[in-house]
């Protein structure tokens, strides 16, 4: 099984405490410590406001992230889970990837998808398109992209993007252009487009959503003459994990601690039971079994998140030595 890790970067209340102009240090610390230990990848999420309320607290940009990334590390790869198709055009964000992966010798993800946080759509003017709208916008956004890396040019007159001979030079440095993830599990959409351009999934991680999610995603694969096994199936885990699972319980006692004067009581209990819930939850044992199972399944990939990362780094080295370790 191949690891990544996502970086803090503010969204989900992560570095509350931390005055802003020391967070930037922070997540790049974090980014370099990844760098050099046993994770292939690092992550953000592409948001601009907190979930799950907005408020003051910062929000780091995950494209300008990738940037900094890409120019403060040396061998871990750079994604996002997963980008928002529909707040950037896609021919620059196309050409922002490629000037990146340039940046980075190479080391550019691009995660994708069509969008959910309705309330960050609308401040910052984009509306709120309806569902087989977004899902309209990703599958041609994907499109434009695809071409662009394949051939330097973009030319499509979409019903939601119109773009005529975008010139996209450098190419990426990765032959055949950047490895696109694609995000989501819409039976009828996301996962057919994820059968014709995706060289990785991400769906949830729940066992029988999982085996669901891929039957179909099989299914458009043999519809379209793609090889199902050629394409990579990843799940993002939240994950407190302890050396035993009293310990785990303890981590979590903390976390809902640090964000219930940001949250409230209401959905801080939420975010309690989705980490219980959580099958990177629980001891070393526990969350090392499960993972397994997770890969008898076909998970290839698990991202985890550590909502403890900028504070406390004993429970990721736990994570890297006895998970990872026994794992990877």
């Amino acid at each position: 099984m191949r690891f990544g890790t996502f970086i803090p970067q503010g969204w989900r209340f992560d570095l509350v405490g931390i005055a802003d102009a020391e967070q930037w240090s922070l997540m790049r610390g974090l980014a370099q410590r990844a760098d050099t230990g046993p994770w292939e990848s690092l992550w953000v999420y592409d948001h601009f406001h907190t979930t799950p309320v907005h408020s003051d607290e910062a929000t780091h940009e995950a494209w300008s992230l990738m940037a900094a990334f890409a120019a403060s590390t040396e061998r871990i790869r750079l994604g996002q889970m997963c980008t928002c198709m529909g707040y950037r055009n896609p021919a620059y964000l196309a050409k922002i990837a490629a000037t990146i992966d340039h940046v980075s010798a190479g080391r550019v993800e691009m995660g994708i998808g069509g969008g959910w946080y309705e309330h960050e759509w609308r401040a910052y003017g984009y509306g709120f398109p309806e569902i087989k709208d977004r899902l309209g916008m990703l599958r041609e956004g994907v499109k434009i992209m695809h071409q662009a890396w394949s051939t330097g040019m973009a030319t499509l007159d979409g019903k939601h993007y119109q773009v005529d001979g975008a010139i996209v030079r450098p190419l990426p440095v990765q032959e055949g252009g950047i490895p696109l993830w694609i995000a989501g599990g819409g039976e009828k959409v996301t996962l057919r487009i994820a059968a014709k351009y995706a060289d990785y999934t991400n769906f949830a991680g729940g066992l029988k959503e999982f085996d669901r999610k891929s039957e179909i995603l099989r299914g458009h694969c043999d519809d379209l003459g793609r090889e199902f096994g050629s394409i990579t199936r990843s799940a993002n885990f939240n994950t407190i994990v302890g050396a035993t699972e009293a310990e785990a319980h303890d981590r979590l006692a903390l976390v809902k601690e640090r964000i219930l004067p940001h949250v409230g009581q209401k959905r801080a209990d939420q975010i309690e039971q989705d980490y219980l819930s959580s099958r990177g939850f629980g001891s070393v044992e526990q969350v090392t079994e499960r993972l397994a199972e997770n890969g008898e399944h076909g998970l290839g990939y698990a991202i985890h998140y550590f909502p403890e990362a900028a504070y406390d780094l004993s429970g990721v080295e736990l994570f890297e030595r006895d998970v990872i370790g026994a794992l990877a």
